[in-house]
């Protein structure tokens, strides 16, 4: 006799919408639930600079940037939770703000947290590139780095590595300009 192998349900986004709200943070990866842990002050500095350099942006030329906690529901059981969005000018009339987000943004950006760095760099990178994201950024707090990247017909492909006084750019951003120095706190 074979022995039986445990079958763990998939979670759909349903399935969230109806959980009690308990003050967490959850993303789904084909089903499987995974809680994201709260940020440190300094990734939330960081990410705040981040949606005001690209609302200015917006101010000027159109588009809609939040900041997480916000779902985007790339499929029932795809459910991510970047840490910025961005939809540009042409794609901007596909987000509602009174419904949930079901259309994958223009640019997805992410700090890095000690705790959530490998699936930043790997499987929610690979989410991303699964539904199209053009363009994701990946900065990170503890090297004062911004890396850029742009979706190719099987992934991401670094772009630009910024830091310090070296400006970041963005295919998906045109006339954006903001040295990466500027994004990280001096203390």
């Amino acid at each position: 006799m074979c022995p039986m192998k445990a079958v763990r349900p998939r979670v759909s986004y349903a399935d969230l919408e109806r959980a009690p709200e308990d003050g967490r943070r959850y993303e789904l990866y084909d089903g499987e639930v995974f809680v994201v842990p709260s940020p440190l002050p300094k990734h939330q500095v960081v990410a705040l600079r981040i949606v005001e350099m690209v609302s200015e942006y917006v101010r000027q030329h159109g588009g809609f940037c939040v900041t997480s906690p916000i779902d985007i529901v790339f499929s029932e059981y795809d459910v991510l939770q970047p840490d910025v969005i961005f939809f540009s000018p042409a794609r901007a009339h596909l987000v509602d703000i009174n419904h949930v987000i079901r259309h994958a943004p223009d640019l997805c950006v992410e700090v890095l947290s000690p705790s959530t760095a490998p699936t930043d760099r790997g499987k929610k990178m690979q989410m991303f590139a699964r539904y199209r994201v053009p363009e994701y950024w990946i900065v990170d707090p503890a090297a004062e780095s911004v890396e850029v990247y742009a979706l190719v017909v099987d992934g991401y492909e670094l772009r630009l590595v910024a830091s310090g006084n070296q400006e970041i750019s963005s295919l998906l951003l045109p006339g954006f300009s903001s040295s990466a120095g500027s994004l990280f706190p001096e203390r």
